[in-house]
């Protein structure tokens, strides 16, 4: 799998919230008491932390294959949380006695770790699911004499010079919706975003991205919203994308 510069972001970002959480676990001595000097406390929880980040970095790869982070944040961190725990345990484990105590602790002290790992493990992947919900990408119109989209260079032979209304992903694959019809490339929607930069628009889903002179009607219900496009095309506005669309003024 190629990383790409979104990929490569939510990579560090994961990163950077396990050691900061690292951090202020050996400052505040949890779980190890308040008397082990601060150096030994940041040696033992900033890397055990990190390595728990990595872990879940993974685990985010898998799960986001089957559970929409749009629509269902709390399935998505419940989720992670479990597939988690088990080897995190297990790495709390070897790592604790080993640091401490220079010897691998018996198995039954697992029970008395699981506790606090589940804390630890359901609070870091709230944390990471929530910080990535609360991104919403728009895009902007490109300045008198500057280059157009470089999105637009994409566009099929058929489609060339159409207006585009919509990007559509679907698997692997962008579905383009324009004002002569559609159809499929392959490319990512999080790095379409960055070449649709120049049209002014906004990420309205996760597999969404609309031009914003295309909206013609908004409907709103149970909480969430449907744009209308052009040619009569419904897109989903998810809740993780609303607040920033509504402070935008799109509806």
């Amino acid at each position: 799998m190629i990383m790409t510069p979104d990929m490569l972001r939510d990579f560090l970002r994961g990163l950077g919230i396990a050691a900061i959480a690292g951090v202020v676990l050996a400052i505040s001595g949890a779980f190890s008491g308040p008397g082990l000097p601060l150096t030994d406390r940041l040696l033992y929880w900033v890397p055990l932390m990190v390595a728990g980040g990595l872990w879940g970095q993974v685990c985010s790869l898998l799960v986001d294959r089957f559970i929409n982070l749009d629509d269902r944040p709390w399935l998505m961190a419940a989720t992670l949380t479990g597939m988690m725990f088990v080897p995190i345990l297990l790495m709390v484990w070897l790592a604790t006695g080993l640091f401490f105590d220079q010897r691998i602790y018996p198995l039954t002290a697992l029970a008395e770790m699981a506790v606090p790992v589940l804390v630890v493990t359901g609070t870091m992947s709230a944390i990471n699911v929530f910080v990535t919900k609360a991104q919403t990408v728009q895009t902007h119109e490109a300045p008198p004499g500057q280059a157009p989209a470089r999105f637009l260079d994409r566009l099929p032979p058929k489609l060339k010079g159409a207006r585009l209304i919509a990007v559509q992903s679907e698997d692997h694959y962008l579905r383009l919706h324009t004002d002569r019809g559609s159809d499929l490339i392959l490319m990512r929607l999080a790095d379409a975003l960055t070449e649709l930069e120049g049209l002014e628009g906004a990420q309205t889903h996760r597999s969404w991205w609309v031009a914003r002179d295309a909206v013609r009607d908004v409907a709103r219900g149970d909480g969430r919203a449907v744009l209308t496009l052009d040619g009569g095309l419904s897109v989903p506005v998810s809740r993780r994308h609303a607040r920033a669309l509504r402070a935008a003024g799109w509806y």
